[in-house]
């Protein structure tokens, strides 16, 4: 009994000198001293490491700045300093540090807190992101709202080495630079993207070499040559002579050429030098500021040291087996195929070689596969440029992704009706990444641009399919398919072309026709076995194509059952339904066939469960059912004739 009592009794104790549970805003950290640092450092660690798994999400990037964040919110005063961070998935510390810690264990739960940074969540939380190179774009405008109403706040944008690849980044440099606006740039470097990072920015930062001590040799040495006679053409012509040599050996040299003030290359695990270079760069007069920050990603957790690539995102539970293959992995080993049959295909990737399923078509093809960084403008004209030259170009990116490359899409493929297959991953619902990845729109924005053909598939192998057949006819086509894995179908040996612009009737019925399309079609079929129990006789038809529709499928169901459901887990303005009912009207029916869309309503669809999300819309096989029964009450009323 007293070891019980000393036992709790030591728990409290330990709870009481845990120094992460006095921590409720930024200001609680400025009396640390660095002994106190280090323990919270491995606090935040630990409590990471055992919450992150549960939960799911960004481990390892997390890992490697918790340093970094903890001297950021020492050195400056959030939110009146604004900490801008990149993409926003490092962001766990910053959380646990302005007073989210007792909702952590809800991140990226639904109704808990995001995993990224949102502006509805705290104030601290100065920009809402999800997607990669928009720090320094809204920071560089942060900074010039606060010049234009006078006030003297600092801002800080914090970017990774791979979200530096985007060109958003190199624009938003470029005029920061030519502005001259007092902004800091901090740059954490960990030679990664999710995948190790690519490119000619990446091999410069490997080689910088540059010093905290340089800018202050700078100063004392222009104080000195000035003093003499002659003094002031002595310092031009040596900053001259300086300025070639530097180009020549000195990497470190491109930031000051783009106007900035170059800090670095600092330790990111130290906390004394953090502050010490951010302190530096805070009180420089009006300039911008760009600090180099070498961190590990998966610092302080073996695991995540060993393995960054595996533990930047990780499932609930570390859970990351599947009764049957995910889509990226069918489309991987497809695409992987298709080249050993056809030396004209090439594959092109923006940072994203294994989560779209193209590592192994990688190794085996180097010179075929293409990791263009976080660039998806690029991504998709280069494609355009092979496709001009007699290559077959299959881009692989997810649907919100590919929202960045709109106007490539239109300008340099469609108009020119280039062969170029965009292989779409993370269509639709794709859960716990929420608002900013949610692939709800690109039914929408990809039906209404001309030679677009726009499909999707209804299982894993039917993908196959639709990959061969866009292949061989070779036009803009775009194939879209959900995150996670399909429902299981067995994969054919011997794949065929399919017919464009063809669907297939899967199941007979004369009450009612149920149009769906790619992941829906499961469902509409198990809603169709629902309702067939109660009396109600649902013919269901696999559209597979939102463009061009299979028009003589669709107006056959029409005339056979006067009602018709169009199921797509797309936004409804524009979508898969919309097309339907354009269909309808044009045929002159619309009068007489009553047609119900079933798909997401106009607003951002929130984090949580995909199977959560796809029943609070009416996706699932039980919400198609009662969508149905309320649509179309005379169906289910006694006496109704079968």
């Amino acid at each position: 009994m007293g070891c019980a009592i000393l036992a709790e009794h030591a728990g409290q104790e330990t709870m009481k000198t845990n120094i992460l549970d006095r921590i409720d805003s930024p200001a609680k950290l400025k009396g640390l001293t660095y002994d106190d640092l280090e323990k919270l450092s491995a606090e935040i660690r630990q409590e990471l490491v055992g919450t992150v798994p549960l939960s799911g999400g960004h481990l390892a990037s997390n890992l490697g700045v918790v340093e970094l964040t903890i001297a950021l919110h020492r050195v400056f005063d959030s939110p009146t300093d604004k900490i801008v961070w990149d993409v926003g998935h490092q962001s766990y510390v910053h959380k646990l540090l302005t007073g989210r810690r007792e909702k952590f264990p809800s991140i990226r739960q639904y109704g808990g807190l995001s995993g990224f940074t949102d502006r509805a969540e705290s104030p601290h939380d100065v920009f809402g992101a999800g997607h990669a190179s928009t720090s320094i774009s809204a920071a560089l405008g942060m900074a010039l709202a606060r010049d234009l109403a006078g006030e003297n706040h600092h801002v800080v944008a914090i970017i990774g080495d791979g979200a530096l690849t985007g060109g958003l980044a190199i624009e938003a440099l470029n005029h920061c630079g030519h502005l001259g606006t007092s902004l800091i740039v901090v740059l954490n470097d960990n030679g990664m993207t999710i995948s190790p990072s690519v490119g000619a920015f990446s091999r410069v930062l490997r080689r910088v070499t540059l010093d905290l001590r340089y800018e202050q040799a700078k100063r004392r040495a222009r104080r000195t040559v000035t003093f003499f006679p002659l003094g002031e053409l002595a310092w031009a012509a040596s900053k001259r002579v300086k300025r070639t040599m530097k180009r020549a050996l000195v990497p470190g040299a491109i930031w000051e050429e783009f106007g900035f003030i170059y800090v670095g290359p600092v330790n990111g695990h130290d906390i004394r030098e953090l502050e010490a270079a951010l302190i530096r760069a805070r009180d420089y007069e009006a300039k911008p500021t760009f600090i180099h920050i070498l961190t590990q990603k998966g610092k302080g957790h073996p695991p995540a040291e060993a393995d960054a690539v595996r533990f930047h995102g990780i499932a609930p539970g570390n859970n990351v087996t599947a009764a049957s293959p995910s889509y990226s992995e069918v489309f991987g080993q497809t695409v992987l195929r298709l080249m050993r049959e056809n030396e004209r295909v090439v594959a092109i990737t923006a940072a994203m070689l294994d989560g779209t399923g193209l590592s192994e078509a990688s190794c085996e093809f180097p010179h075929r596969v293409f990791d263009v960084g976080i660039c998806e403008q690029h991504a998709v004209t280069l494609a355009g440029g092979l496709a001009t030259q007699g290559f077959i170009p299959i881009v692989a990116i997810y649907s919100t992704f590919l929202q960045r490359a709109y106007d490539q899409l239109i300008h340099d493929i469609c108009i020119q009706n280039l062969p170029v297959v965009f292989a779409i991953d993370r269509a639709g619902i794709v859960g716990d990444d929420g608002k900013t990845h949610q692939g709800a729109f690109d039914i929408s924005y990809l039906c209404c641009i001309p030679n677009m053909v726009v499909a999707a598939p209804k299982d894993e192998d039917e993908l196959q399919h639709l990959l061969y057949t866009a292949v061989a006819k070779e036009c803009p086509m775009a194939i879209r398919y959900p995150r996670g894995s399909g429902p299981g179908a067995p994969l054919s040996s011997d794949v065929r072309q399919v017919p464009i612009g063809k669907g297939e009737l899967l199941r007979v019925g004369q009450d009612i026709g149920i149009l769906a399309i790619g992941s829906t079609v499961y469902s509409a079929l198990s809603a169709a076995e629902q309702l067939g129990e109660e009396g109600v006789r649902c013919a269901v038809a696999n559209a597979r194509f939102a463009k061009p529709l299979d028009s003589d499928l669709v107006m056959g169901l029409a005339a056979q059952t006067k009602r018709l459901v169009t199921v797509e887990e797309n936004a409804l303005a524009g979508g898969f339904g919309s097309a339907i009912l354009q269909l309808i009207q044009a045929s002159g029916l619309l009068s007489d066939v009553r047609v119900e869309c079933i798909g997401l309503s106009d607003g951002f669809v929130e984090h949580g469960p995909q199977e959560l999300l796809r029943a609070m819309f009416a996706l699932d096989s039980d919400g198609i059912a009662q969508r149905i029964r309320v649509s179309f009450p005379e169906l289910f009323a006694r006496g109704h004739s079968k």
